[in-house]
């Protein structure tokens, strides 16, 4: 059984929404850098970055965020472009779901390997099973649900949704 918790016109306002707040805190940067976590993630971070660019004089690089979310810790992470374009720079690790925050953990760390201005996180929906001390700076909604419940997030043209089941 599907429990819709977010219509398409709810995540367009989310994103409008984080996209300002991405926006209010890198308001005199010249670039920022969008990262995208493969998967949702990306999805996510592509829709963010549209916005930006809307409403922000800065250059706004999307970069994909490469690792397997089932053991980023032997696959390493790598991202789609080179340390250099992303050193002293803002960024902003995007997912679509903060669940145990094992993704973002291992996304975060692959950019603290490298000098920059500032590194916040964003996420379309927050849950509160975290194992790893990782938070959201920025976040669609927040949900409390049971471990066996799971939260899907589609990205669909004119149809995005975030169901439970």
């Amino acid at each position: 059984m599907q429990n819709n918790i977010l219509s398409h016109l709810q995540i367009q306002h989310k994103i409008r929404r984080i996209a300002y707040q991405i926006y209010e805190a890198n308001v005199d940067e010249r670039e920022i850098i969008v990262a995208g976590i493969e998967g949702g993630g990306l999805d996510f971070a592509k829709k963010i970055q549209t916005v930006l660019k809307k409403i922000t004089p800065a250059k706004i690089l999307l970069c994909k965020v490469q690792m397997d979310k089932k053991n980023p810790l032997e696959s390493g992470v790598t991202t789609s472009i080179p340390e250099k374009e992303y050193t002293q720079k803002s960024v902003v690790l995007v997912d679509d779901v903060l669940n145990s925050g094992t993704t973002l953990v291992y996304g975060v760390q692959h950019f603290l390997k490298t000098p920059l201005k500032q590194l916040k996180t964003a996420v379309l929906v927050n849950r509160n099973h975290k194992k790893y001390p990782v938070k959201a700076d920025y976040k669609g909604i927040s949900l409390s649900t049971s471990l066996q419940e799971h939260v899907h997030v589609k990205f669909e043209t004119q149809n995005d949704r975030v169901y439970l089941d």
